[in-house]
């Protein structure tokens, strides 16, 4: 970590100039959100992004800065593969166009919005129905609640969704004690239990584990405060691992393409393929997959070989209110962490 004088330095520095501040609007809704905003800079080791959600607070907005920070401190883990395997995300829309997202991704794999607000469990069951039609009898469907359901709910639902054969369920139900009844009732149906949430937001990750609450960890980059904390904290659930995006600029995807290319074994398709998601994007070519891969590219360096393009900054950069806005944000933010 940065001390608290040199901390001090980067604050003023970025504050003041070398932060670039964007706002993209979204394809779809997603999240509850229509834009993504956050900033992307340059360090010594490459170039690093910090896009906490508008509606986190201080603290989680800290520990998102700390993945920049680690990496301008300790550089990036080398890869041990040159590609990573990677799902479609498909928001909660209709059938028709989930089943053209999936078409139009070439994966194999599809992770499927389900209990948004407004809509029922209908819904949820024909829009991965017109997946599973997209992807056929041998692509992997995973389907993600954002803990949206009680433990009788999710279990209601999620015995209907898998007659579309589920891959697993990411944080269905809010809590850990929820996810570890939960998983207990689904136990003789085959169902896997996947946390998210309580992973990057619970304060106390091997708690999931100790509970026997999920079978998969659901690990992302910048709310767990950096590539080398989640290596870490890989090692120590002892659980198999899906590499997840916040929807980051291609910037920040290849902070997660980073942790998922050096870490052991992967065994599951990542999240990373999020680019679609944002109308535009700070780089030249976003990362997007080909033929369900994205490509491990590093240079000399061992950095990505990714960089913004300046007329991409400018074309993306928020306007004069909201770049004060995060400029105030990361000095604050930097003055906690």
């Amino acid at each position: 970590m940065l001390t608290r004088s040199s901390a001090a330095q980067v604050a003023r520095s970025l504050v003041a100039s070398r932060g670039y501040v964007y706002d993209i609007p979204l394809r779809l809704r997603f999240r509850g959100i229509t834009r993504r905003q956050g900033m992307v800079w340059e360090t010594p080791q490459g170039w690093v992004e910090w896009s906490p959600f508008l509606d986190y607070g201080l603290a989680e907005a800290a520990t998102w800065l700390r993945a920049a920070d680690e990496i301008a401190q300790r550089g990036w883990p080398k890869p041990v593969r040159s590609q990573v395997p990677v799902n479609v995300t498909v928001p909660a829309v209709d059938p028709v166009t989930a089943h053209r997202l999936v078409v139009e991704s070439s994966c194999t794999t599809a992770k499927v919005k389900v209990a948004e607000p407004g809509q029922t469990l209908a819904d949820d069951l024909a829009r991965v129905e017109a997946v599973r039609a997209a992807l056929g009898p041998s692509g992997r469907i995973r389907v993600d609640a954002n803990g949206a359901w009680d433990v009788d709910t999710a279990e209601t639902a999620l015995r209907q969704l898998n007659q579309f054969d589920l891959e697993y369920a990411e944080q269905p139900c809010p809590t850990v004690p929820q996810l570890a009844d939960l998983r207990r009732r689904l136990r003789r149906h085959d169902i896997l239990i996947a946390a998210d949430e309580s992973i990057r937001r619970s304060g106390d990750p091997e708690q999931v584990v100790a509970a026997q609450a999920a079978d998969i960890a659901i690990i992302k980059v910048q709310p767990l405060g950096g590539i080398w904390r989640c290596l870490e904290l890989a090692e120590r659930l002892k659980l198999p691992v899906v590499v997840s995006s916040a929807i980051e600029t291609s910037i920040g995807l290849a902070m997660g393409l980073a942790l998922a290319a050096a870490l052991p074994e992967l065994p599951y398709a990542c999240g990373l393929n999020t680019a679609r998601l944002l109308t535009d994007d700070v780089v030249t070519t976003p990362l997007v997959a080909q033929s369900g891969q994205l490509p491990v590219a590093v240079d000399e360096a061992g950095r990505p070989a990714l960089e913004p393009n300046p007329a991409k900054l400018r074309s993306v950069a928020a306007d004069e209110a909201t770049e004060q806005q995060w400029r105030q944000r990361l000095a604050a933010a930097l003055a906690i962490r």
